[in-house]
C-alpha cells in the first residue's frame, strides 16, 4: 500500500484517506494504483461492509494532479478509471467524507459514492473547462443523474465552485455538517449501514444502480436473479430469528 493512501478498518468499516495534503490530495498515478490495491483487498473481507472516502489535511481533493498530467503520469487503472475507482466503484456501500475543495475529479470521485457527508466549508465544482479540460472521469455523465438538468449544465459548463449547502438542497449532498465533522458524521453514517446484512446490502446497491435502464417487461425478473439468493442465505434466517428472539443479529454474510 502506498503511503499516499490510508486504510483504516474499524467496526465494520473502511477508512481510506487520499494522503497528500501537501497537494490538496490531488490525484496522481501512485493514489488510483492504491485504490485499485485497497479495493481489491476491502472487496473481498467479511470483516468490511462499508467503507468510508476522505483526504488528509482539510480537502478532499482538488482533482488531477496536473503536474503529474504534465510528466505523463496519468492517474487512471485500466479498467477502474480515474483515481481507480470512477469506472468500476465498489460493490459494497460508500460513503464521501468532504472537507474543503472536491473540485474536478476530485468531485468526480464523490460521485462514485452512494452517500455524501460534507462539511459546511465543503466547496465542489467541475473547472476543468477553465484548464482547456473537461470532466471526462463521469463528471459530465454522472452529474444530470443526481441533480436536475440545467443545474448540471450550469455547475459543468461555468467551472465555477458550489457549496455543499447548495448540493444539500438539489439533493447531492445527503447531510451538512460544521466544519472538521464531515469524517465523523461519514464514519458514524457508514458504521449504520455497517450493521446490516452484508449480502443485503449488496444486493440493494447492486439493484439501485443497475436498474435504472431496465426495460419494465423485465424488472422484477432481473430484480428476482439477485433478490432470490438473499431470501435464502443463512442471514435471512438469522435476521428473522434475532428479530423474534429480540436479540441483535449475528450476521456471517452467508
Amino acid at each position: 500500500m502506498s503511503d499516499e493512501l490510508l486504510v483504516e478498518v474499524d467496526g465494520g468499516v473502511a477508512v481510506i484517506t487520499i494522503n497528500r495534503p501537501q497537494a490538496r490530495n490531488a490525484i496522481n498515478g501512485a493514489v488510483a494504483r492504491a485504490m485499485v490495491a485497497a479495493l481489491d483487498e476491502l472487496e473481498e473481507r467479511k470483516d468490511v461492509s462499508a467503507y468510508v472516502l476522505t483526504g488528509a489535511g482539510g480537502n478532499f481533493s482538488a482533482g488531477m494532479d496536473l503536474k503529474g498530467f504534465l510528466s505523463g503520469d496519468f492517474p487512471a487503472v485500466e479498467g477502474r478509471g480515474f483515481g481507480g475507482i470512477v469506472e468500476a466503484p465498489p460493490k459494497k456501500p460508500i460513503v464521501a467524507a468532504v472537507e474543503g475543495y472536491a473540485l474536478a475529479g476530485g468531485f468526480e470521485l464523490v460521485l462514485s459514492c452512494d452517500i455524501v457527508i460534507a462539511s459546511e466549508e465543503a466547496k465542489f465544482g467541475l473547472p476543468e473547462p477553465k484548464r482547456g479540460l473537461m470532466a471526462g472521469a463521469g463528471g459530465v455523465m454522472r452529474l444530470p443523474r443526481r441533480i436536475p438538468y440545467h443545474v448540471a449544465m450550469e455547475i459543468a459548463l461555468t467551472g465555477d465552485f458550489y457549496p455543499a449547502a447548495r448540493l444539500r438542497e438539489l439533493g447531492l449532498v445527503n447531510q451538512v455538517t460544521p466544519a472538521g465533522g464531515a469524517l465523523a458524521a461519514a464514519k458514524e453514517f457508514a458504521a449504520k449501514i455497517a450493521a446490516n446484512a452484508p449480502l443485503s446490502l449488496l444486493a440493494t446497491k447492486r439493484i439501485m444502480v443497475e436498474s435504472a435502464d431496465w426495460p419494465l417487461d423485465e424488472m422484477f425478473a432481473r430484480q428476482a436473479e439477485i433478490m432470490n439468493p438473499v431470501f435464502g442465505s443463512k442471514d435471512a434466517m438469522e435476521g428473522a430469528a434475532a428479530f423474534a428472539e429480540k436479540r441483535a443479529p449475528r450476521w456471517t454474510g452467508e
